[in-house]
This record gives structure tokens, sequence and C-alpha cells, in this order.
């Protein structure tokens, strides 16, 4: 075969456009220090996660943007919650707001779908086989890096290329030569519980047009407007209302859709630019990118963008898979919370009230997930980004009159237990990030943890929650005691004694549910007997039973404020160490007949694939062996992460479980993130660099670093020898150098200092 044709394979196509991104990117660089700098974007694979349970998409988004336009396989199941699963071979369209990794599908709204030849709209739709417009492709045909993606459609004979800005969606449809030219949009098209209530399509002039879809389903009241613009004429239409057709320029309805007709003769390729507003119509036609079409342009800076973002932190290692794994991480922590205030920065709150916000309000606050390592990870590479999350939770509860727990498009899912806003703003607080009300943000904390929705009513009243009185009532007193301890932290900080003392008292209501005989957190009645019979092992998931997600194995650990006091119940830091290698070595059966499917990830019965298990590894740090904190996080770092579609052990959930590998594969993790400290585990890199917002430079060097040399020997810090396992948010801001020496052998002499 000649070296033309090799290259042109399918196969081979990815490879070929990461290579002219990298030149036109080295061609960009001005100074010879940038020219030295290695090309990120080519490290990141966006299919990591989109098989398995992973639930990530491939398609084009911006750090943190508002659209993130990808293909959708046309399929509902929970495995489609991101609307695309490496193991379909057919894509519906492709819409343009996503969810990155969640266990519940919505969103996939505003479906395009090229087509050539005309579409029997009217066939109403109940599964993929259904769909009249979807069509095969060949996964070897598709390119995913951030900021872009493309694919090649069979039926349609159309090769489909997206990107984006932050408030503009850019779609590109070559056509073969001569063909006939359409696109096809349906505004009923949904997935999983989503289903649009009313919805609208206009046709504004000979290239724009315009329209809304509102919906119901984990967003029960979640509207969306657009303006999309084509790049020729709209020769001709045909619209549909609940399947039938309807004639005029416009049409509204439960269930639009519409096929818009090109001219052939003006070139193969028609290009399409979309905004999207949660206030109105012409707010999305004030987001729309006004400059001409030049798709290329807007992907070069889509990507430019991506490789600016990825910048932040730069890893070295001769592996590059293991840079594959990094920075796709990386790029997975920023794909989410997405921007939501328009341009002018109005956004639409759940009673549907508008608020015009003087700084950018932000959506998809995955909090039970991100709190313990997304967030966290944002303070030291976008903190000016954490100022607007935290006031977009305080716009929140100023309707609302309590703090979010899960927000999608404005409305709040009530998903997950806790109020993991609280450690958010306390994080910030005491990590110095000022760009919010602090005496707001503590009223706003009291007053939601004060209140008696939730479960809190039984808190209050019998210090714990007991079993037979709120689903979950170990996971949710176990949380509940942590937001509480976060509060006080704040209320102390303030000035507030008495309120600290309070709080302080309600966070060691995880002492109420320890049972010293069994060495588990059990749910207990409000007569104080024990929930029995008690196996440990044991999941039911979500409905009746005590624990979210998993078992008393994973649940019993979840004391991130008071280790020493946990250390204490079980005896002491031999008897709790021996406890929790058990934990690791124990058999991974699960018991129960509906067992939680976000269990997974197993060793021993620790679960990786969840989030609940992501501080655990750490807990070794707190009782006195250090060096069993770094043998399990190298396991996990391991066996839990891969360069394959199925490389996620479970949801990617909004970025939480990429950021524990990137914190942990740095030798660091926010183990309690309010706190404002980091766990020392177990580097991976010869050298991390994190390059920080004041322009000062962390950088975390390990010598004789390699698969077998896991185990710390001595560290420096700054030339200062350091022999603890935590580190400081300020020593880190700070900026400078920490050393270490690995070995193949633990030093059990090592880390030993100043535990806290």
């Amino acid at each position: 075969m000649m070296l033309k044709e090799l290259l042109c394979t399918p196969g081979n196509l990815r490879v070929l456009f990461l290579l002219s991104i990298f030149i036109a990117c080295k061609e960009k660089q001005e100074t010879p220090d940038r020219l030295q700098k290695e090309n990120l974007t080519q490290f990141v694979d966006p299919f990591i996660g989109s098989g398995g349970h992973g639930h990530t998409f491939p398609g084009a988004s911006q750090p943190f943007g508002m659209l993130q336009a990808s293909p959708d396989n046309g399929r509902s199941g929970w495995d489609w919650c991101s609307g695309y699963h490496i193991s379909s071979d057919t894509i519906a369209g492709f819409s343009q707001l996503h969810l990155s990794g969640t266990g519940i599908g919505d969103l996939v709204d505003l479906l395009f779908m090229p087509v050539s030849g005309e579409i029997d709209l009217s066939k109403k739709i109940n599964s993929q086989k259904d769909i009249p417009y979807a069509s095969e492709f060949q996964h070897d045909s598709e390119i995913a890096v951030p900021g872009f993606y493309s694919v090649f459609l069979d039926k349609p004979q159309v090769k489909v290329e997206l990107t984006t800005l932050d408030r503009t969606a850019y779609h590109n449809y070559q056509f073969e030569e001569n063909s006939e030219q359409s696109v096809v949009l349906d505004l009923g098209f949904a997935i999983n519980w989503d289903r649009p209530t009313q919805t609208a399509i206009k046709i504004e002039n000979e290239n724009s047009i315009s329209g809304f879809r509102h919906s119901t389903g984990w967003a029960n009241n979640q509207k969306v407007f657009f303006v999309a613009a084509f790049s020729k004429p709209i020769a001709d239409h045909r619209f549909f209302q609940n399947y039938e057709p309807v004639q005029g320029q416009e049409v509204s309805g439960e269930k639009t859709s519409a096929q818009f007709y090109f001219e052939k003769d003006s070139g193969s390729e028609i290009q399409m630019k979309i905004a999207v507003s949660s206030v109105s119509i012409e707010n999305a036609r004030e987001n729309l990118d006004k400059e001409a079409f030049n798709f290329n342009r807007v992907k070069e800076k889509a990507i430019q963008n991506w490789e600016e973002e990825l910048s932040t932190i730069e890893v070295e290692t001769p592996q590059d898979s293991l840079k594959t794994i990094f920075y796709t991480a990386l790029y997975h922590t920023k794909l989410a919370p997405v921007t939501f205030s328009d341009s002018n920065g109005e956004f639409r709150k759940g009673n549907d009230s508008i608020v015009a916000a003087n700084y950018t309000a932000y959506s998809t606050l995955s909090l039970w997930d991100t709190f313990r390592a997304q967030q966290p990870l944002l303070t030291l590479t976008n903190p000016d980004k954490v100022d607007d999350i935290i006031n977009s939770m305080l716009a929140y509860y100023k309707s609302e009159k309590s703090l979010p727990v899960w927000t999608l498009y404005a409305n709040e899912t009530n998903t997950m237990t806790g109020y993991h806003s609280i450690p958010v703003i306390v994080e910030a607080y005491f990590k110095g990030i000022e760009g919010f009300d602090a005496e707001q943000a503590y009223q706003a904390m009291k007053h939601t943890m004060m209140q008696d929705q939730r479960s809190l009513k039984e808190y209050k009243e019998y210090g714990y929650i007991p079993y037979n009185l709120g689903n979950e009532s170990v996971t949710k007193t176990l949380e509940y005691a942590y937001d509480d301890w976060c509060v006080a932290q704040m209320a102390k900080a303030l000035g507030k004694e008495e309120d600290y003392q309070y709080f302080l008292n309600r966070s060691k209501a995880y002492k109420e549910l320890f049972d010293p005989k069994t060495g588990f957190m059990r749910g207990k009645s409000e007569d104080g007997k024990w929930h029995s019979p008690f196996d440990p092992k044991y999941s039911q998931h979500r409905v009746n039973t005590d624990y979210t997600e998993g078992n008393a194995w994973q649940h019993s650990w979840f004391v991130l404020h008071q280790p020493q006091e946990l250390i204490a119940l079980h005896g002491g830091q031999e008897p709790f160490a021996e406890k929790l290698e058990q934990l690791f070595n124990e058999s991974s059966e699960i018991t129960g007949d509906h067992t939680s499917a976000d269990i997974s990830g197993l060793i021993g019965q620790y679960a990786h694939g969840n989030e609940p298990s992501h501080h655990i590894a750490y807990l070794f740090n707190k009782a006195g062996q250090p060096w069993r904190t770094q043998y399990y996080v190298n396991k996990i770092l391991k066996t839990q992460y891969n360069t394959t579609p199925n490389g996620l052990s479970g949801n990617e959930d909004a970025g939480q479980m990429s950021a524990w590998y990137v914190f942990s594969s740095m030798g660091l993790y926010p183990f309690n993130p309010a706190s404002a400290t980091y766990e020392i585990g177990s580097p991976i890199f010869e050298k991390s660099t994190i390059n920080l917002e004041n322009g000062k430079q962390f950088i975390i060097e390990a010598e004789n670093v390699s698969p077998d040399n896991f185990y710390i020997q001595s560290a420096k810090l700054n030339g200062e020898n350091f022999n603890q396992t935590s580190i400081s948010h300020k020593q880190i801001l700070a900026g400078g150098k920490l050393e270490f020496v690995m070995g193949n052998e633990p030093n059990k002499n090592w880390g030993l200092a100043k535990q806290k």
C-alpha cells in the first residue's frame, strides 16, 4: 500500500487531523519559549468514558461553555445519559445541549440532522428504529478533539463537523456533489423521561430560523430559546405539528419538526450556526456570533482556547498513555458547570423570573459529586469561575430560600443527599476567594441547614435521621454532619461563637450511628434500635435503604471533618487501619435483589466508580500509615483509568471522576475541601507544574518515579525537609517546589510528623 493510501484510511483520520492541528498551533506560537511547549490537545481523547458506564459525550464544547454540540444515537437508557454510547452505530442527529457523565438523562435539546431526500416526518417515533432520518455510521470515520467533532453519515453520505464558541455552536455539512441538500430539525426528539411540552419553529428570513423548546423531565421546567442561521438561503421547507403537516412560515405545538431544503447548485457545503438562551429568542439572537461564516476559523479558535485551558497544568512523563489519561481527565473537569447567563447577563430562574447579573451564571451543578475534587480543582485552575459559581448558588437561594442540591437549567432536581453547596462556599472562603458576599453566604448556609425539609427535621430532633423516618438515613446523617462542620468553621471565622458551638455539636452526629460491635455506620430507629438484620455488603438502590448508591462498607468512612474521632471510635490507629485494609481485600460480592449499578470499579468492597469512596484511600494517612495510602492510590490510578472508551470505572459525574485522577496523579488530594488543605498520595509523573492565576508556579517533582517506584522515601518543600502528609492551599499559592524521592519499598518513617 502506498503511503498516501495508508494515511487516508479511516482509522488514521484522527492522527492526520491531530497532526494538522499540531502544526497549525506551532505556526501560531510567537516566542521561542512557546515554540518549546508541547501541544496538549493532542493527548485528549473525548471518547474515553463514552463506553462502559462513563456516560460522557464526544462532541464539541468550550471550557464551561453554554453549548455542547454532540451526536445522539436516538436511544434511551442509563448508558445513554449523554445521548451517545460507543456501542451504537446509529446517529439520529446532533443536538446542542448535553450532560457529561451524569447518571440521569436529560437535555439533548434542538436536534438537527442533514439528510438527502425527503423524510417522512409524519411517522410517530417510539424508539430508535422508528426515527426516519437516523443514519448508520462507522466509528473509524469519527474525529474528536477538544472543541471539534466530525463523522461521516452513511445513509445521506454527508460529512458532519461540529465546533463551538462560548454561546454559539457551528455545524458544517458536506454533501455529495450534486446530491439533494436538506436539514431536519426535530424539537420532539427526546431521550429517557425528558419530553417536550411546547415547541415552536419560525422562518425569520431566507437564511435564519428561530423558535423554542419547553420540556419537562429531570429539569421539570426547562425553557430553551434559539436562533439559527444558515450559510445558504432556504429554498423550501415543510413543517409538522404532532406528526401532521402544517402550512405557513411558522409552527407550534407539543412536538414540532421541520425539513429545510437548499439549492445544490451553490456548492455542496452548508454551514449553520446556532445560539440558545433560557430567556428569549431575542437574547438568543444577541448570543449568536455575528461574524461571517468561516467554520475553519472558528474551529481553530475553539481548539486553541482548549490548548490554553489545558496549559494550567503541565505534566512530564515518558509514557504518552499517562498523558492521554491525564489531559483527557483535565478536559473532562472543565466541561461543567456550564455557562447559563446570556451575553447581556440575563438568565431564567426556576420560578420563571428573569435575573440580570454582573457575573456569569452557571448551571449543571452536580454538587454531591463535584464538591469532593472537581470544585477544589477549580480553586487552583479557575478561581475566577468559583466566584461566579457561588454567586449563581446565592442567586438560587434568593428565590428558593435554600441553597441548591443539584441544579440543571435553573431547576432543582433534588437529586442526591446533603447540601454540598455549603462546603464549596466554605472552601472558597478559606482559600481566599473573595468575589462573593461572605455574610450573605453564611446566612444562606445557616438558613438552609435549619430547615425542616429533606429529613433535616428528624436530624435536628433526634441528632441523627432514624431509618424508619427517612430514606438513605445513614448517608444523609453523615453528610449533614459534614455540612454542619463547614457551617461551624465559617461561623467561627465570622465571629459567631454561639452558631459555631451549635453547628460544631451537630457535626458529631456520625457518632450516633457508629456500631462498635460491627465497626460500621448503621441505621438506627428513633428508639435507638439498630436496623436488623445487618449485612454490610447489602445494597438497595435509592429506595428503602440506609445508604445512597452503596452499602455499609462504602459509606462508613465519611467523616471528612473529624477523621481522628472516627479512628478513635474504631479503637485507635491499628484496628482502624486493619479495618481499612480489610475494605480493600474483602470479596467484591454485593448482596441484595436491587443492588445499585453505581457500585462499580471494585477493589474489594472499595468502589471507585462512585464518589463516596473517593477519599477513603487517603485515610491511611490519618492513621499514621501513609505508605498504605501510597500503595492503594497507585493501585487505583493503575486499575480504574485507561485510554479506551471504557477508561472510566463509573459515571464521570460532571468532572469528579476525572478530578480524582488529576489530583491523585500529581500526588495531592483535597480530602476535606473546606479545610483548605491537601493530602499527599503517590505522584506518577516526573514533574507536574501548576500554573497559578497569580502568575506563580507550584512544581511537584518525583525523582526515580516509575510503575514500581511509587513509595515516597523522602520529600523537600522549597529545599527544606518535608515530613508530613498534608500541605495547605496557601503554601501552594505561594509557589515553589515540592520534591519527592521515590522507591519500590515503603519508608514507614516518612510522613509521620504533624498529623492532622
